[in-house]
């Protein structure tokens, strides 16, 4: 089995969803005299910041269940099992992030409320129902994508953090 490589992008932009395309427009210096039948270009569209990369990294996950169940977690409450929180090294607290499980491509929105995964070889730590919407048992490839909540609708937002199949 090949393991796939962890890669990230800095620095974290406004969040979108995976696969968004963003364009600059960009302004060759020149003479700023007004030229008779020639557009001028907005100064203002010259002087703004540069769109940035959205963050995302490529990397193995693994789930963790039972036997940490009520235990404090690095945010300070009480893991739960059944809930859709992960852990990650370096995502600041409170972060949403998409996961997507590139074996099958289900994804999961998922809450970071923890430190780890302790293996070196994974890049994040889900809950056994995160796990379970992906699909699997173990370790599983996947891609994370960071999401900012309020760019999503709520419909989104329960689909897919409880996919329709997995509702009661």
């Amino acid at each position: 089995m090949s393991t796939i490589a962890t890669q990230s992008h800095w620095p974290i932009g406004p969040a979108l969803l995976a696969g968004a395309v963003l364009s600059a427009i960009c302004i060759s210096p020149g003479s700023t005299q007004a030229q008779p039948g020639v557009p001028q270009a907005n100064t203002q569209a010259a002087t703004a910041t540069p769109p940035h990369r959205n963050w995302h990294q490529l990397g193995r996950a693994s789930w963790y269940g039972g036997q940490f169940q009520g235990q404090a977690t690095a945010s300070g409450e009480l893991f739960d099992m059944n809930s859709m929180t992960c852990a990650h090294r370096s995502l600041p607290l409170g972060a949403t992030v998409l996961v997507t499980n590139l074996r099958n491509h289900r994804s999961v929105l998922v809450r970071v409320n923890d430190r780890g995964p302790v293996p070196q070889n994974r890049v994040i730590d889900l809950s056994y129902a995160a796990a379970r919407i992906l699909g699997f048992r173990g370790v599983a490839p996947v891609r994370l994508d960071l999401v900012d909540p309020a760019s999503l609708s709520p419909t989104q937002i329960s689909e897919l953090s409880w996919p329709a199949q997995f509702q009661r």
